[in-house]
């Protein structure tokens, strides 16, 4: 069955080609946006239009998507930035923009394509033919670590420890605002927005699945906010959704409410997507039981942003 994806522009999105303002807006990459846009499965204000339209603000943006294809991810020659590798598992440094694996109007391009180019048959295959290897994910426009399992044995061990919090993430973040404490947890449940299938959302009490974020101020500016986040568990949006609930959206944010500010329009070269990256990951081995610590630097828009903020005392 199709699945009917609905956005509403906004006032700060005039100006926007459409096939960026969805790759912002969405998990979808922006050739994938073109070749749906392109397929006529995309119309604004109930008509379909060009990759190119810029919007004015305020149209009704709906995207049909197809059926995810169960058929097998092809490998795809695209550099990946190996941190550590050996015959159990890899983590890879992936950069914003890339989706972790293949869905719905987004085949080709992803972690998957390239993991699958690089490891050849080497990968775990209990993930299916569409994610093999993968454990866990991180966000298209997220930056930063995550391991993949290169056999069944490593895949099982892994999932394990992210179910009994052993493996440790933690992330670089820059929120709106100043938060009121220099430390904190944040435990609230999350779950699928009642409205919106592609966003996740602060559950009831008694539904939704235990989330919980602890958090550490690392530096205050006058308007926002550099933290580091530790995940205690792992839900979809998890740290956006949980630092937009204390009302501190990430900064340059789409999806939570954080974009749009003055300084993302001053300096909008440098945004991606949230300002958010999974700098330090640890886990135990899968065959060896050792602890093992990877880190991976601020990419260079992300250090950037942190200097104008510092410069501009924002």
């Amino acid at each position: 069955m199709d699945t009917i994806l609905r956005f509403t522009a906004k006032e700060s999105d005039a100006g926007a080609r459409l096939d960026k303002y969805l790759s912002d807006n969405s998990e979808l990459s922006r050739a994938a946006a073109e070749r749906l846009i392109l397929a006529g499965k995309i119309t604004v204000d109930g008509k379909t239009t060009e990759k190119n339209y810029r919007l004015r603000g305020y149209e009704q943006i709906e995207v049909l998507l197809p059926p995810p294809e169960e058929d097998a991810a092809q490998p795809e020659n695209i550099p990946l930035d190996v941190v550590f590798e050996d015959d159990d598992v890899a983590v890879i440094n992936k950069p914003a923009g890339m989706v972790v694996h293949p869905a719905a109007g987004n085949t080709s391009g992803t972690l998957v394509n390239a993991l699958l180019y690089h490891c050849g048959a080497s990968l775990s295959g209990i993930g299916g033919v569409v994610r093999p290897g993968i454990v866990h994910r991180i966000d298209k426009d997220t930056s930063g670590l995550l391991v993949v399992a290169k056999n069944d044995k490593a895949h099982l061990s892994l999932s394990e420890q992210l179910k009994t919090h052993t493996v440790s993430r933690v992330y670089s973040a820059v929120a709106l605002g100043n938060l009121k404490d220099d430390a904190g947890t944040i435990a609230k449940p999350i779950a699928r927005h009642p409205t919106d299938r592609k966003k996740m959302a602060i559950a009831r009490a008694g539904e939704g699945r235990e989330a919980v974020t602890h958090y550490t101020v690392l530096e205050r500016f006058s308007r926002f906010t550099y933290l580091s986040c530790r995940l205690e568990t792992g839900r979809t949006h998890q740290i956006r959704v949980h630092l937009a609930s204390l009302g501190h959206p990430l900064l340059g944010d789409p999806v939570y409410g954080g974009n749009g500010t003055a300084f993302e329009a001053r300096h909008r070269a440098l945004f991606h997507g949230q300002c958010l990256h999974a700098g330090e990951l640890s886990f135990l081995h899968p065959t060896s039981g050792e602890k093992m610590t990877f880190f991976a630097p601020l990419p260079p828009d992300f250090e950037k942003i942190l200097t104008l903020l510092r410069k501009e005392n924002l």
